[in-house]
């Protein structure tokens, strides 16, 4: 600090003005000895001799100075002869020397404090330097604000590593946290899980003791008839013991009564109440005779009975085997009905078409002809245009003369940073064209297909596509040119419908379709690879057509005939009409730029053909309405696919409705967007379809 006061006051322009003002006050001595004479000093109330009343007329530098005298000592006479005295030159040029440095320190950008104080600093030593009265008392004072000063930014110094500390402490809390927090939903979502399955528990047990309950009433109710009857058995059965004892006891008496009268002959009152106790009995017999008369009048004998018996259940067996045919003939009828419907749209469909075509009456194209201008030659266009209609035709040119315009191009247009741009767009600007073959766009989306699983297995969820996507470009090209390839990959992907690893990707990309559908068909062609490699007992890669159809019936059962036979066809695409075996191995190949053979192609497109016939076989089930809730959407799945299990219902039900299985699911949506999200999703029948079954059953006879 020392040091930088010494820089400071040896400057060429500061040393000069301390010099002249230094000179001025020397020569300001006589001056101020002349004055004296005329003019009389001022006393302060500290009883010393002001050379300048400080509330004389100027301005100072400093605004808040206060002045030397008490303001209760100044008249307005005195004030009025003060404001005449002019400011002491070597003042002024101290006050201009200050603002001077003040200007100048105020022109430099990030000024710190301690330069700003060093004018002030220049200007105290120079008072302290002058003033030799003072001196000793001044540098006190200045010298304890310097060491003041220094223990302050000692102490400052000392700080600063503790607040680097507190930084790093104040991170690893932060990132602790965050832990705490992650492993405490994981803890809540386990907990959540475990709380649904118990009140499952506790519904599944509340329904068990409702049936108990019902069981113990039924039981009760039970009891207390046999108990009533019990009960009045045993009044009758007491009263029938009193009646027979009391008929015992008559019978003596009258046994008793004949012994005596045989020996002293009839008494007449006697026989009076023997005929009075005939004519009872003869009176309760005939009661208890027109009884059995009124109950069993209509009795029939038990061979009769046994004898009709066993007709009604040969008629009632007659009966339901007839019902049974009725049945399944009316539904045969019901399914012939739908199919000559189906049949009359297809043909009036066909002969709208063929009357459409005798108009315009265009002539079949000379495919051969795109052989010239598509590269390759001859050889890639046969290649190409392999078992494809006219249709596909087009869409091959297309893709040939888009794919052939887009390497012409060298930029892209962005299509700017809004929200509503994909994440993987999002750019502003010209974006340079990578001009990638097909081969490298097949190679590095089959890589990002497989780093993306990879991770998802890792994980144990499922990421976002379009955000793994510009995340994979970021780290294998950079951040510079992950934006370009992005947008490289998107055009040609765009351009490319008939190549099914760009089609597929792009539709996921897009969301079109949902990544299940993808993971899905690969498992099913996993899956019947394994089945055709079980089946191939030498393991030489090939199957006679035979077995190899009775593979993929045990590997698709719930496919029809005539696809199977498809099935068939599309892998004796490549084989003369007279070779019996297949090489099964070989119809899982693809070329370079990822084309299947016809056989896994005709697989998918069975695939997408039969998840669109069972949609629109849940739009007839529906009927007509125009809104659909969750529990009509259940039934109407349970009514074309019965085998359906809960857990896929409800997975069905969530992806229709977009909401999570354990919410409730009472929302009403149109038909038309349930069915929409249910063909973005993979919604494919678990059972055969009730009005085919029989159809089915008899094809496999």
């Amino acid at each position: 600090m020392a040091a930088r006061r010494t820089e400071r006051r040896t400057s060429p322009e500061s040393s000069s003005k301390i010099t002249s003002c230094q000179t001025h006050i020397c020569s300001v001595k006589p001056t101020l000895s002349k004055k004296q004479k005329a003019l009389s000093f001022q006393l302060s109330v500290r009883g010393q001799w002001s050379m300048w009343p400080a509330f004389a007329a100027g301005q100072t530098v400093l605004r808040n100075h206060k002045p030397c005298s008490a303001p209760e000592e100044r008249t307005p006479g005195n004030e009025r002869t003060l404001l005449t005295i002019p400011k002491p030159h070597h003042l002024e040029q101290l006050e201009s020397y200050l603002r001077k440095e003040l200007q100048t320190l105020a022109l430099t950008k990030g000024i710190s404090q301690e330069l700003k104080l060093q004018p002030y600093r220049e200007i105290f030593e120079f008072f302290i330097d002058n003033f030799k009265t003072y001196k000793p008392l001044l540098s006190a004072i200045k010298n304890e604000y310097e060491a003041t000063l220094a223990h302050q930014k000692e102490t400052i110094r000392a700080l600063e590593p503790l607040k680097a500390m507190v930084t790093t402490v104040s991170e690893e809390c932060t990132q602790q946290i965050l832990a705490l927090q992650e492993k405490e939903k994981v803890e809540i979502n386990t907990l959540k899980q475990e709380k649904h399955h118990l009140l499952k528990f506790i519904d599944n047990m509340k329904e068990e003791k409702s049936c108990l309950q019902t069981q113990v009433e039924h039981l009760q109710m039970s009891v207390a008839e046999e108990y009533t009857r019990y009960l009045q058995e045993y009044g009758a059965r007491k009263l029938l013991v009193a009646k027979l004892n009391e008929m015992h006891n008559e019978q003596l008496d009258v046994k008793q009564h004949q012994v005596q009268g045989g020996e002293k002959g009839e008494d007449v009152v006697k026989l009076t109440l023997a005929l009075k106790m005939a004519r009872q009995d003869l009176t309760k017999a005939q009661v208890k005779l027109n009884a059995m008369t009124a109950e069993y009048g209509d009795v029939v004998p038990r061979r009769d009975f046994e004898s009709l018996e066993k007709k009604y259940s040969d008629l009632l067996q007659e009966m339901k085997t007839l019902r049974k045919d009725f049945e399944q003939l009316h539904e045969e009828y019901g399914t012939l009905l739908e199919i000559h419907q189906e049949t009359a749209e297809e043909r009036d469909s066909f002969y709208s078409q063929l009357q459409e075509a005798e108009r315009s009456h265009t002539p079949r194209p000379n495919w051969a002809k795109c052989s010239e201008v598509i590269p390759g030659g001859v050889e890639r266009w046969g290649r190409l245009a392999e078992g494809k209609s006219s249709n596909q035709l087009v869409d091959v040119l297309l893709e040939e003369i888009g794919t052939a315009v887009l390497k012409e191009m060298n930029v892209f247009h962005g299509w700017g940073k809004s929200d509503k741009v994909p994440v993987y767009l999002r750019y502003e600007g010209e974006v340079k064209n990578k001009k990638p073959t097909k081969k490298d766009v097949v190679n590095i989306l089959k890589d990002i297909w497989k780093e993306k699983i990879a991770l998802d297995q890792q994980t144990g969820k499922r990421s976002s596509l379009p955000e793994f996507f510009l995340s994979y470009l970021q780290k294998k090209y950079g951040d510079a040119s992950a934006m370009e390839w992005s947008y490289s990959l998107y055009e040609y992907m765009r351009l490319c419908p008939s190549n099914h690893v760009m089609s597929s990707f792009y539709e996921i990309l897009t969301g079109k379709v949902a990544e299940e559908q993808y993971h899905d068909q690969n498992q099913l062609i996993s899956d019947l690879q394994k089945q055709l490699a079980a089946c191939d007992s030498s393991s030489n890669g090939s199957l006679p057509s035979k077995q190899f159809r009775m593979a993929l019936r045990e590997a698709f059962p719930l496919k029809r005939r005539d696809a199977i036979q498809e099935l068939v066809d599309a892998s004796r695409f490549n084989l003369d009409s007279d070779e019996d075996l297949i090489d099964y191995t070989s119809l899982f190949e693809e070329d370079e730029e990822g084309n299947p053979e016809p056989f896994v192609a005709k697989l998918r497109s069975q695939y997408v053909s039969e998840k669109q016939e069972y949609l629109q076989e849940l739009k007839k089930s529906l009927g007509d309405v125009t809104e659909v809730d969750a529990d009509d959407l259940k039934a109407a799945f349970c009514r074309i696919d019965p085998k359906i299990n809960d857990q896929m219902l409800d997975a069905y039900i969530s992806l229709a409705y977009q909401v999570k299985r354990e919410q409730p699911d009472q929302e009403v949506v149109p038909v038309d967007t349930v069915l929409e999200r249910l063909r973005v999703g993979d919604v494919r029948r678990v059972g055969p379809s009730p009005r085919k079954e029989s159809t089915t059953d008899s094809e496999g006879e």
